[in-house]
């Protein structure tokens, strides 16, 4: 997801923006487009969701890795029609919040054609 942190009061870090195509590896050419929006709390309740549109999604989750790399699934995102969120009392670890830090947490979003993912965006603190 490519976009801006927004910080109100100092109790959440807030992530939107935009993922246009997968940039894991191996890249894939698609028309999908993904569109996000993520908080965490100070206590590193995470909130949020990924819609989708121009794809027939399968499944999302936020994996952990940094840009152009693969990494393995964190936190798989609740299927509503072409939105992913996430499940209610979802908290990241310590590992995971440093991850995210980093800017090494990333939104993939999976369909039949590209079972590794279609539209990927990186969280970026």
């Amino acid at each position: 997801m490519r976009g801006r942190r927004l910080v109100h009061g100092g109790a959440r870090r807030r992530r939107q923006g935009h993922a246009h195509r997968r940039s894991g590896s191996p890249a894939v050419k698609t028309v999908g487009i993904g569109t996000g929006f993520f908080a965490i709390a100070n206590n590193s309740a995470i909130t949020g969701s990924v819609n989708t549109a121009g794809i027939t999604g399968t499944a999302a989750h936020i994996h952990e890795a940094p840009a152009g790399k693969n990494g393995p699934v964190v936190i798989p995102l609740t299927k509503n029609g072409d939105s992913y969120t996430v499940p209610p009392d979802t908290k990241l670890t310590d590992a995971q919040l440093a991850a995210f830090k980093a800017g090494n947490l990333y939104v993939n979003v999976h369909t039949a054609a590209n079972p590794g993912g279609e539209v990927r965006g990186q969280l970026k603190p």
